[in-house]
C-alpha cells in the first residue's frame, strides 16, 4: 500500500527549475532510496515533501491526501519527520534536550520513547548530559535520527545520513536505518553512497538533471550496467 505518491512534481528555486515531472512512490514499511549525481535534485525532492520548497506544481499525496500546499509545521503533525543533510543538532543543548525537542508537538508521555532511543543508540545515553555540539559526527547523526524518531513518524525523510562519516560509523548508521524500518517506520532516503543505499533498499530511483532516469529494486539497480558504470565505480 502506497504511503507516499509524488506525481508530476516540478519545482523551482527562484527562476531556476530543479525538478521536471518527477514521479516517485513509497509503499508502507519500505526503504526507498534516491541516488544520482550532484545537482540531480535529490535533496530537493525531500524538501518538497516536507514543504520547505514553495514554488512548485504537481501533487504529493501522503496517505492519499495532497499535502503540496502544507507547511512544515503542519506536515510534522501528520506523521512525517525530516533529518536534513549535515546532522543539524542544537549544539548548545544537551543530547537529551535535543531528543526531547523532537517530541515538541506531542501531548502524551515521552519517557518510554526516550528510553527506546537510548536502547537503539546506547552511546547517546552515555552522552545524554553532554552538549550535542561536542559529539563526534557519527554521534550527532544518531542524535538527529533519534530526535526525528521522537515524533513517532509514519514516514522519515533522510538526507545524506552517511555524509562525512567513517566507513565503520556509516555501516552502523545504515544498520540502524534498517532497524527503524523493521520497527514499522517507512523510509525515503537520499544518499550519495549509492552502493550502500541500494544494498539495503527495497526499491530505488535514479535522478539525473531533475528527471526520473531509472527505477527498480535495490538488487536490480545494483546489477544494472549503467548504474555500475556511473555510480558504483564499475562492475560488482
Amino acid at each position: 500500500m502506497k504511503i507516499l505518491q509524488i506525481q508530476d512534481l516540478e519545482s523551482w528555486y527562484g527562476k531556476t527549475q530543479i525538478l521536471n515531472s518527477i514521479n516517485i512512490h513509497v509503499n508502507k514499511k519500505e526503504i526507498v532510496s534516491i541516488i544520482g549525481p550532484n545537482g540531480a535534485g535529490k535533496s530537493t525532492v525531500l524538501k518538497n515533501v516536507f514543504g520547505i520548497v514553495t514554488k512548485r506544481k504537481g501533487s504529493i499525496l501522503f496517505e492519499n491526501k495532497n499535502i503540496i500546499k502544507m507547511k512544515p509545521n503542519e506536515i510534522v503533525k501528520i506523521g512525517i519527520s525530516y533529518v536534513p543533510q549535515g546532522r543539524s543538532v542544537f549544539p548548545t543543548l544537551t543530547v537529551q534536550e535535543n531528543l526531547q525537542l523532537g517530541a515538541f508537538i506531542r501531548k502524551d508521555a515521552i519517557e518510554s520513547d526516550l528510553n527506546k532511543i537510548y536502547e537503539k543508540f546506547p552511546i547517546l545515553e552515555e552522552r545524554k548530559n553532554q552538549k550535542a555540539g561536542l559529539l563526534s559526527g557519527g554521534e550527532q547523526q544518531m542524535v538527529a535520527i533519534g530526535r526525528a524518531l521522537m515524533l513517532k513518524p509514519k514516514l522519515m525523510l533522510l538526507d545524506e545520513p552517511s555524509l562525512g562519516l567513517s566507513p565503520k560509523i556509516k555501516k552502523e548508521i545504515f544498520e540502524k536505518i534498517k532497524e527503524i524500518r523493521d520497527s514499522g517506520v517507512t523510509i525515503l532516503l537520499v544518499e550519495q553512497n549509492a552502493r550502500m543505499a541500494l544494498e539495503m533498499s527495497d526499491r530505488a530511483y535514479v535522478l539525473e538533471t531533475g528527471r526520473n532516469k531509472l527505477e527498480g529494486t535495490g538488487k536490480e539497480l545494483l546489477k544494472d550496467k549503467r548504474v555500475q558504470h556511473l555510480y558504483l565505480g564499475g562492475a560488482i
